[in-house]
């Protein structure tokens, strides 16, 4: 991951996610559950910022305006499907996809204060908060 210090943007160069699913039924719907919900928590931790109006409408409610990554904004992603046997889950299996969604804003958010220097304390970092970060050193 970096950090441009002129314009506040963070780059994040790889995404790892590796995750117990008990047994894996389908292995490359298992990598898929893994790399949307890394996607999501990208997202979370750099982009999708919810606004609202005055009137408490929410003001980004569509595709055009809630900002959620694009191709361009994805970076390489690595998903590990780590097997156990879980006796309770039907065919030994355990939920794939929502557990991967929660670890990467604070895995980013640790990233940004150690190339920066300063601690994060609010997750989605826009460049306007980074370079706030940067300022405020």
């Amino acid at each position: 991951m970096s950090v441009d210090t002129q314009t506040g943007q963070i780059n994040v160069h790889k995404l790892v996610g590796a995750h117990d699913v008990g047994f894996a039924v389908n292995p490359m719907i298992v990598e898929g559950q893994i790399e949307g919900g890394l996607i999501q928590g990208l997202g979370y931790a750099t982009t999708e910022e919810i606004m609202y109006s005055e009137a408490g409408r929410q003001n980004n409610n569509n595709m055009h305006t809630y900002m959620v990554p694009t191709i361009h904004e994805i970076p390489e992603i690595e998903s590990i499907i780590v097997e156990s046997c879980d006796p309770q889950g039907p065919y030994r299996a355990k939920g794939a996809g929502e557990c991967s969604l929660v670890c990467p804003a604070g895995a980013i958010a640790n990233a940004v204060s150690d190339a920066l220097g300063v601690r994060v304390k609010q997750i989605l970092m826009t460049p306007e908060r980074v370079l706030n970060l940067i300022k405020n050193k």
